[in-house]
């Protein structure tokens, strides 16, 4: 067994900013920060995520524009974490594609493509200490014709979403969980 090669054990309690999100509807960001939380805290024990709510109010205190040193500074002082994750999730516009089913029945797919960024930094210098990233398409629902009525079959984002943000989230989360290593 390989140990991570991100070991969270020296932070010991590290804070997570609900992540942000570029391009999407509802609450894509809070399931991708929920399933981020999940995924660190099964893949290292002995630590202690604090989950510390929406960045904005403390990003603006501290004069930035998007979350950074003197955030993750301000937030170590505040809530005494020894690190901070910020995570950023951009969702392309939704490209349909569409054809015959047979030779009557037409139907429409709606594909996107999400990319998700995460970063650990300093609470004590506001540096990076680590940083990963993850991109991936899927087809998110169809559009077809039932009785000549149309119906999509992701009414839901997260619903739709749900698998592409979960495959993002382990691809970030490798770092953070042991491997093994043929010798």
């Amino acid at each position: 067994m390989v140990p991570p090669r991100l070991d969270l054990e020296p932070h010991r309690r590290i804070g997570l900013v609900t992540f942000t999100v570029e391009r999407a509807k509802g609450s894509l960001h809070q399931l991708a920060t929920e399933r981020f939380a999940e995924e660190v805290l099964a893949a290292q024990t002995g630590i202690e995520l604090l989950e510390v709510g929406l960045q904005d109010s403390l990003v603006r205190r501290v004069g930035e524009i998007q979350f950074g040193p003197a955030a993750a500074q301000a937030l170590g002082k505040a809530r005494g974490v020894g690190a901070v994750f910020a995570g950023h999730l951009v969702v392309s516009d939704v490209k349909p594609s569409g054809g015959l089913i047979g030779l009557r029945l037409p139907f429409v797919e709606a594909t996107v493509s999400v990319e998700l960024t995460v970063r650990l930094l300093s609470a004590e210098s506001g540096g990076t200490l680590w940083r990963a990233s993850a991109g991936a398409t899927e087809k998110v629902g169809q559009i077809g014709l039932v009785g000549g009525e149309p119906v999509f079959s992701a009414r839901d984002p997260n619903d739709a979403y749900g698998s592409l943000v979960n495959r993002l989230v382990v691809a970030v989360t490798h770092d953070m969980r042991p491997t093994w290593r043929r010798q």
